[in-house]
């Protein structure tokens, strides 16, 4: 494909969006859930308190999604609940400006979302389960990242079980039945599937303060020591790490939740959920770095659509290497670039940004985590430190708490670099596949001076790669731009080495030898 072609196709996939029926006229700002958990049945019973702002005129109805499992209990004739939707039917547009709450009472055994179960020891817990798009499972919401509101959840379970979810505790009330009434409240406005709750025998802790936020573990009771080695100093490296060069934590707490049924991590707003295997009594820097930096993007900075997951994973990726590179220095950060790059290599070509994602069962994979990582790694290279992070720090200062497009992302860095990086993210986020470099070097005496002949040999169109070469020690700087190029760099002597992007900050796989 050659550079414009290349260009108006990244144009046209930025115009695209995923399949889910958006709603412009409303938008929903705040969630109110009850829900009663029994331990004699798998039934939950739910009460919702749905305020919706108008924000154009002439809307006619409310659409929620909420699974055909959940029961409505007696519903208003306005109400029709068919195919996993609740549609609202208004019986006159509101105004622009004004709001209005509908109150929800269902039941239920749910199919997903809510994962009811025993752990690893055996013993009945409740752990919601909502990613990418199963919250409506159990909780009639806008199942879509793009309407985002705050929540609270008033959950009833028996008294056996402690109970966490998103923001901070409004209330426990013990209750004459044996119950529990506990109630949390997430006053920062999130997606859908960010809410989550998880009711078992906990372990409990409260372990201090770094930078102004309450910092928790709730793990299984048998496992209380073995939580605390697992993740109590990697949440406060990647809190203090990311807080100094991001901008401020933007939830009420951080908790980090043993949960059954979940691998590795899911970061839900305020409380992440890391699974059982987890907890090893040894400290999990890169998993908790990596769940941790999901707090600023893909919770609080939540891309608009599906298509640009990679705003999320991709950025979580990155910032678990720039946390290991903080703390444990530059080889473990090139040996982590250096994994992850060899995943990439493994992995199916396909672009890092979907295009208008119809299917949900493949909203990740390697790909988007990892080149999604090495593009903000290249991006960093491509236009300098200082660059880098301011832009990271505006991009999260102008979209907190709501949603970004790469397209929005690609401007606030250009902005901060003063450049057009137009072609860097068609290349890397829309292109399939990876830059291979075959070349020969070899020293011309007459001329004083070393002749590079390199050769881009994947399938398509060259790749602009800018990049340092090395040679015994001293770097220059090459931009290759055709499929095939020589290079010559003034030397008064011949080399004994050269290499090429010695501080591997291209994505690219490179074998050059001397001729």
């Amino acid at each position: 494909m050659s550079a414009r072609l290349l260009f108006l196709a990244f144009i046209a996939a930025s115009l695209a969006a995923d399949t889910y029926p958006r709603q412009d006229g409303i938008d929903i700002q705040h969630y109110r859930f009850s829900i009663a958990l029994r331990d004699d049945t798998d039934e939950i019973a739910g009460e919702a308190d749905v305020d919706v702002l108008f924000v154009k005129e002439g809307v006619t109805e409310v659409d929620l999604d909420l699974a055909d499992t959940m029961q409505l209990l007696d519903p208003p004739p306005a109400f029709k609940h068919a195919a996993d939707r609740l549609d609202i039917a208004l019986p006159a547009a509101p105004h622009a400006g004004e709001h209005r709450s509908f109150h929800i009472k269902y039941h239920g055994k749910p199919a997903a979302g809510l994962r009811i179960g025993p752990d690893k020891y055996g013993e009945r817990t409740f752990f919601s389960s909502n990613w990418p798009n199963l919250t409506h499972q159990w909780l009639p919401v806008v199942d879509h990242p793009y309407d985002k509101a705050t929540s609270e959840f008033l959950i009833t379970a028996p008294d056996r079980y402690q109970v966490v979810a998103n923001g901070a505790l409004e209330e426990i009330t013990e209750l004459s039945d044996g119950q529990r009434l506990t109630h949390w409240k997430e006053s920062i406005p999130i997606a859908a599937w960010l809410n989550a709750i998880g009711a078992a025998p906990f372990a409990e802790r409260n372990f201090g303060v770094v930078a102004g936020i309450p910092l928790q573990t709730w793990v299984y009771r048998q496992d209380r020591d073995a939580g605390m080695a697992t993740f109590e100093t990697p949440m406060r490296q990647a809190i203090a790490f990311y807080t100094d060069r991001i901008g401020p934590f933007p939830y009420e707490k951080l908790a980090a939740v043993e949960a059954a049924g979940v691998n590795g991590g899911m970061e839900h707003a305020s409380e992440v959920f890391y699974g059982e295997r987890s907890v090893t009594s040894q400290p999990a820097s890169s998993l908790v770095a990596h769940e941790v930096a999901h707090q600023w993007f893909g919770d609080s900075v939540t891309e608009k659509d599906w298509d640009d997951v990679w705003l999320s994973e991709g950025f979580a990726t990155c910032f678990a290497l720039l946390n290991t590179e903080h703390y444990e220095g530059a080889d473990a950060f090139q040996a982590g670039l250096k994994r992850s790059r060899d995943t990439i290599l493994r992995a199916a070509p396909q672009p890092v940004l979907h295009d208008n994602l119809a299917d949900m069962k493949k909203v990740l994979n390697n790909v988007i985590y990892q080149k999604g990582g090495w593009t903000l790694h290249m991006l960093r290279g491509q236009i300098g430190d200082d660059a880098f992070w301011a832009g990271i720090r505006e991009y999260y200062k102008r979209y907190r708490d709501a949603n970004a497009s790469t397209d929005e992302f690609r401007h606030v860095m250009e902005e901060v670099s003063h450049s057009d990086l137009t072609w860097f993210f068609a290349q890397w986020l829309r292109r399939s596949g990876t830059p291979v470099i075959e070349g020969k070097w070899r020293y011309n005496h007459a001329a004083h001076s070393i002749e590079i002949d390199l050769t881009q040999t994947q399938p398509g169109e060259a790749y602009r790669l800018p990049m340092q070469v090395a040679t015994d020690g001293k770097t220059v700087k090459i931009e290759i731009t055709a499929k095939q190029q020589r290079f010559a760099i003034p030397a008064t002597s011949a080399p004994a080495t050269l290499t090429l992007d010695p501080n591997n900050w291209l994505l690219m796989e490179a074998h050059v030898t001397k001729q």
